[in-house]
């Protein structure tokens, strides 16, 4: 009998384990630039991915998991965060199967460091 609970709390714990979902994390990115690393997220979260808006010229994003009540919607950032100074609108679009929330397959990163880059050169060198 204790063999046969043995074997079913196994089988539990592997059914509990196979459905966390794997997601993406960023904590905050710029211009495609977003540092990511692999989390598992907790029951009842998807993966989602955000984008905003700020200062009307700066692309920010966030990855990570979000609760599926909380799933694709709009929001305000404030800051400092308890004030009613609205910095940039937040949209957040979920998925829900591992790693779907990647970056793009296309990066302006590189491009971006290359172009700062050349700049601070050209602004030393005059």
């Amino acid at each position: 009998m204790n063999r046969i609970l043995f074997h079913l709390f196994a089988v539990g714990v592997c059914v509990a384990v196979g459905h966390a979902l794997q997601c993406y994390e960023c904590k905050i990115g710029f211009w495609n630039l977003c540092i990511t690393k692999k989390i598992m997220c907790d029951k009842g979260e998807h993966c989602f991915t955000g984008k905003g808006f700020a200062a009307g010229f700066v692309d920010v994003t966030i990855k990570g998991c979000l609760a599926e009540l909380e799933c694709n919607s709009t929001k305000d950032v404030n800051f400092p965060s308890s004030s009613n100074t609205t910095i940039y609108k937040m949209t957040k679009t979920c998925c829900n199967s591992n790693l779907c929330n990647a970056a793009p397959e296309k990066s302006g990163g590189p491009l971006f460091l290359a172009t700062v880059a050349a700049l601070l050169v050209a602004n030393m060198l005059v």
